[in-house]
């Protein structure tokens, strides 16, 4: 760790000190599907059947929403959605073109190089699938060779054991838990910090890329090898 001029220590120098730029992209695409920024006219019908279904309220316990209660709701807020850049909306559609998924890109600081992903809804025939896994790593391929991103934040509430066991097995790091610092739908909420750093990405890029190769998957599409073996 260096000295500065008086003997104190501080932060390695950054050789690129310029800002980065916002997320603009129209479609990162992969093997089993894509990562589309949000379309009202294309996404919309998808999205507003799993957002305005209420059989499955537990996948809303996290979330600061509750399901909408009709597709005009959800088209006004997609309306919102396509236009904002901070954060920026993707939708995950599978090898059909049909929405899956959603989630963002929140906190964007171009300043900082830093950025978050969240707001991470995936519908029942995503779950435990190849796209799920590609989805996250596409995007996190462009955070960090597109954006050339210093920071990737995963947080969560920190008794969200899903999202907590997701954020490890994609490899974010654990770096410790903010008391007291939400509240929403009249709880406290304890939240749960994780993070990626550009000297981890070769590492996970190559684990991911082993992961999804089709190679990995049996006659009957069960993975041989989970991705925390690669």
């Amino acid at each position: 760790m260096p000295l500065n001029r008086f003997n104190q220590l501080v932060g390695p120098t950054v050789e690129n000190d310029q800002p980065g730029q916002l997320p603009n992209f129209t479609t990162l695409a992969g093997q089993y599907g894509q990562v589309e920024h949000i379309d009202l006219a294309r996404h919309l019908d998808d999205i507003s059947r799993y957002y305005t279904d209420f059989s499955h309220l537990d996948d809303w316990t996290y979330l600061f929403e509750e399901p909408y209660q009709t597709k005009a709701e959800v088209q006004s807020l997609l309306t919102s959605y396509e236009q904002s850049a901070n954060p920026y909306h993707l939708a995950i559609t599978n090898d059909t073109g049909q929405v899956v998924g959603t989630f963002a890109l929140l906190n964007i600081n171009p300043d900082w190089r830093t950025v978050e992903m969240g707001r991470v809804i995936y519908f029942p025939e995503l779950r435990h699938s190849r796209l799920a896994t590609e989805a996250q790593y596409l995007v996190m391929k462009y955070v960090f060779e597109e954006l050339h991103y210093r920071r990737y934040e995963w947080k969560c509430d920190s008794l969200n054991q899903r999202s907590r066991k997701a954020a490890s097995r994609l490899g974010f790091c654990y770096e410790g838990t903010f008391k007291n610092a939400v509240i929403y739908k009249g709880r406290s909420r304890d939240t749960a910090w994780f993070s990626i750093t550009p000297e981890q990405w070769p590492i996970l890029k190559r684990r991911f890329e082993s992961w999804l190769n089709p190679a990995n998957f049996d006659a009957n599409g069960r993975q041989i090898k989970a991705l925390r073996e690669y």
